[in-house]
């Protein structure tokens, strides 16, 4: 396997599956917030590590991922709803810039700050656990629209909403 195989994130994911990942992200930042320091700090880091995961191989790295795709999703609907990739891969990243802000503030001394970012991520988390709106993808569309992304990049992602079986709440 390559390097640029092992650290592929796949063109598309089962979006029930990012869902209940972003209900196990929800669950762990919300930990986070509520638990005294020190502990904050390394939950903050398993958090931010779980990103790192996910940002380098999707859900075949991350323990979140892998519990989502063969335990959590499978008993949500057994017909996966599969969406493109690209930019649930994004969304990873946000999350990833996020709770590395967050991990900083907590090592700074900074807990209140810190827990303001992670509440941030948990709202845009739950709004795709709950919801199925996944702010990141949102994101990601607009600024294609832009063209700032390529088109290219995502030919599906596009105009995700003119794509039979999306719709505008992704």
């Amino acid at each position: 396997m390559s390097v640029r195989e092992a650290f592929a994130f796949p063109e598309i994911v089962n979006d029930y599956a990012a869902r209940c990942t972003a209900a196990l992200v929800v669950a762990l930042a919300v930990i986070t917030v509520v638990v005294p320091a020190p502990a904050q700090t390394w939950l903050a880091a398993a958090l931010m590590a779980g990103f790192v995961l996910r940002v380098a191989g999707g859900p075949r790295y991350s323990p979140f991922g892998r519990l989502s795709v063969h335990v959590l999703a499978p008993r949500v609907s057994d017909e996966p709803r599969m969406v493109a990739g690209a930019p649930k891969r994004f969304a990873q990243s946000i999350g990833l810039v996020m709770s590395s802000i967050a991990l900083g503030l907590f090592l700074a001394g900074l807990a209140t700050a810190g827990s303001v970012v992670l509440g941030v991520l948990v709202v845009a988390a739950l709004a795709e656990a709950a919801l199925g709106f996944c702010l990141g993808c949102w994101i990601y569309g607009t600024l294609q629209r832009a063209g700032v992304v390529s088109d290219d990049a995502c030919v599906d992602c596009a105009n995700i909403w003119a794509r039979p079986g999306m719709t505008a709440r992704h």
